[in-house]
This record gives structure tokens, C-alpha cells and sequence, in this order.
């Protein structure tokens, strides 16, 4: 029921921020001049939009999986700010997309706005660079304490490396404004989470796999 429960504040918070983002974009992208044209469908804005709401909606959900197998209150905070950090952020990809009338969806492989769309995937659900396969979620669902802990933070390490590596790429070639500095957040925000999951792992007397 918890989970549940907890599943359904990160949903209405992402509703919120769809309709929040779209103003956002507005308002900041908006000097009292027309208002800005909208990047195309093969833009790196829309490329990044579409990508990194998928990359970040797992790790909404291998952070929800971890809060239901521990009780160590220093990991399950972590999980806790990651999914509402991540949920929130993108709920505002995905409103920039509704608002730019563009598709949340692309017929092109993840990652070719960045130049990467013909890079080997993982597969198993792996569809990006630091995302996990669906065995490794599966293993992650059936742990308990300690163990689910160190996968976890091994899993989310892996996934922070890649989605900083997406957002400097947005950095580097989106042209909406606000939407570089989001991504430049991201950069910022998930070092910083980097750092202390290293510590975490390190306590635990783990280490990241890469």
C-alpha cells in the first residue's frame, strides 16, 4: 500500500510539473518580443526531452523497488530524492514536449540527436548508456537489506554516469534556454549524488562495478 501510495505522489507531482514546465518554458524563454519558435522534431531540445524522461522514469522505479526492500533510512532517503527529483524533472521533458506539439516518441534509435543512435544497445530493457536491463531489475526486486542496498547503488551509480552524460551533451547542443540550464542542474545535482553514493557503497564494503 506504501509503495503504491508513494507511486501515485510521484505521478500527480509529474502532472503538475507537465503543466509547470510548459509555463516555465514560456515565461523564461519570453522577452516581451513573439514568442520563441519551437526546436523541431529532430532538434536536440525535443531529442533530449524524449530520452531523458525515459532514462529517468527507471530511475523512479529502482528507487521505489529499494524503499520496499531496506530500512536503512540513509539509502531510503537517497531513493526518496532521486524518484521525486527525477519524477518532477520529468514531468517538465515531457510538458515542453506537449507544449512544442511534438512527439513523445521517435522513430529514431535513443540517443541520435547526441550523434550516438548507432551505438550497440544492451538490450533487455537497457535502451541507453547507464540504464539497467530488466534481469537486473528483477535481481534488485529480490533482495532484502544490505544486498539490495549495494545493487542499488551500484545500478543508480551506473545510471547517474549516463544521464550526466546525456544532459552535458543537452548543454552543449539544446537551444532553449531553459532547458540547458535543467540539464546543467542535472549535471550538478548527480555528481554531487555520485559522490555520496560512493560513500555509501564504500561503507558497505562494495564498490561501483565500472
Amino acid at each position: 500500500m506504501k509503495r503504491r501510495h508513494a507511486g501515485w505522489v510521484a505521478g500527480a507531482a509529474a502532472a503538475v510539473l507537465v503543466a509547470a514546465g510548459a509555463v516555465t518554458y514560456a515565461v523564461a524563454e519570453d522577452s516581451g518580443g513573439p514568442a520563441p519558435k519551437a526546436p523541431g522534431v529532430d532538434s536536440a531540445d525535443a531529442g533530449f526531452a524524449r530520452d531523458m524522461a525515459v532514462h529517468h522514469q527507471q530511475a523512479v522505479e529502482m528507487s521505489y523497488i529499494v524503499r520496499d526492500r531496506t530500512k536503512n533510512p540513509q539509502v531510503r532517503r537517497l531513493a526518496y530524492d532521486i524518484a521525486q527529483t527525477q519524477a518532477n524533472q520529468r514531468g517538465m521533458l515531457l510538458g515542453w514536449l506537449d507544449l512544442w506539439g511534438l512527439p513523445k516518441v521517435s522513430a529514431k534509435p535513443p540517443m541520435a540527436w547526441m550523434g550516438m543512435g548507432g551505438m550497440p544497445e544492451r538490450g533487455d530493457g537497457s535502451l541507453m548508456p547507464g540504464m539497467a536491463t530488466n534481469t537486473e531489475l528483477r535481481k534488485l526486486q529480490s533482495l532484502n537489506g544490505k544486498q539490495a542496498e549495494v545493487l542499488y547503488l551500484q545500478l543508480m551509480t551506473e545510471h547517474h554516469k549516463g544521464g550526466i552524460h546525456m544532459a552535458e551533451g543537452c548543454v552543449r547542443k539544446c537551444t532553449v534556454g531553459v532547458e540547458k540550464r535543467l540539464a546543467q542542474g542535472m549535471v550538478d545535482a548527480q555528481q554531487s549524488e555520485l559522490q555520496v553514493m560512493a560513500q555509501m557503497l564504500k561503507e558497505r564494503g562494495a564498490a561501483p562495478r565500472s
